[in-house]
């Protein structure tokens, strides 16, 4: 019996379907469990998560291997039924030619899009000067060409997370990215009305990606209102996971209190949601 779970090429297609009108959010699990649940939660495509991921392997964000990365795209790729997009961080490299190479690996692993950063993994460099920035950009999308094309690209300004936050650099970078092929552009950071529908008015038309990674006060129908086209929330839900878990601990572990387990979800309600879900898998 052939297979009902969608394929690599369908995901792919719904992906960049969802990139042509509307607001969808994509949420960013960071393991198999929390994907499996999003999905089952009717949620239409996920992103990873770098932080996410890489605190619940015990490192600090941008310090795993890429090929430590690469598996964990595609074990996620593979269990989820819907689109997932990768955080590409920076392509791994710093010159073109290896953000291309890189990039050509990424989408080996089924992924239906992917996004690469315009910041180097490094405490000493806030952005890449324009020119490598954008050169970075156009390797990236010959490489998706060359693979085929059909895996969405998104380009990302880091400026307001890297301690650069010029809103005339972001502009100016988000319109020189769209113009270079760029599928969907990024702003990790901006937080104001002002800022949001500036970044959407600037890229003619293509998708926008927002970072709604805190109480910021917008509603999916808010910034959809704004043109929003896609709202990620980045690690915030791995955050909210080790959050109640430390807060819990720390509480047995100085107090000796174990009010951290009050109105928990049981055992059985999740046995019942993944043996249902493991179902759909076998």
């Amino acid at each position: 019996m052939p297979s009902s779970r969608p394929s690599t090429a369908d995901k792919r297609k719904t992906f960049r379907a969802l990139h042509q009108s509307g607001c969808f959010v994509i949420p960013n699990p960071w393991n198999v469990g929390s994907a499996r649940y999003l999905q089952g939660l009717g949620f239409k495509a996920l992103a990873t998560t770098s932080s996410g991921h890489a605190h619940s392997e015990g490192y600090a964000d941008g310090a795993q291997s890429m090929d430590d990365v690469l598996a964990h795209y595609r074990e996620i790729a593979e269990t989820a039924d819907i689109p997932l997009n990768a955080d590409f961080e920076n392509g791994f490299a710093d010159d073109p030619d290896g953000v291309a190479t890189n990039v050509t690996r990424c989408i080996a692993t089924g992924v239906a899009g992917l996004s690469v950063e315009d910041s180097p993994n490094n405490s000493t460099t806030p952005v890449y000067d324009f020119d490598l920035a954008l050169a970075r950009v156009k390797a990236a999308r010959a490489a998706i060409d060359k693979a085929g094309g059909d895996v969405v690209f998104t380009a990302r300004a880091e400026g307001f997370i890297r301690g650069r936050p010029d809103i005339d650099d972001i502009i100016r970078r988000l319109k020189a990215f769209a113009d270079a092929g760029a599928d969907c552009l990024y702003s990790p950071g901006i937080k104001t009305r002002e800022h949001i529908e500036a970044t959407v008015k600037a890229v003619g038309g293509k998708a926008i990606n927002f970072l709604n990674h805190g109480a910021l006060g917008f509603t999916v129908n808010d910034l959809a209102g704004m043109g929003v086209r896609r709202i990620s929330v980045g690690g915030s839900l791995a955050r909210v996971a080790m959050n109640a878990f430390i807060k819990t601990a720390t509480e047995i572990a100085k107090d000796g209190k174990f009010d951290g387990f009050a109105d928990l979800i049981s055992n059985a309600e999740l046995n019942k949601f993944f043996d249902e879900d493991r179902k759909h898998l076998s």
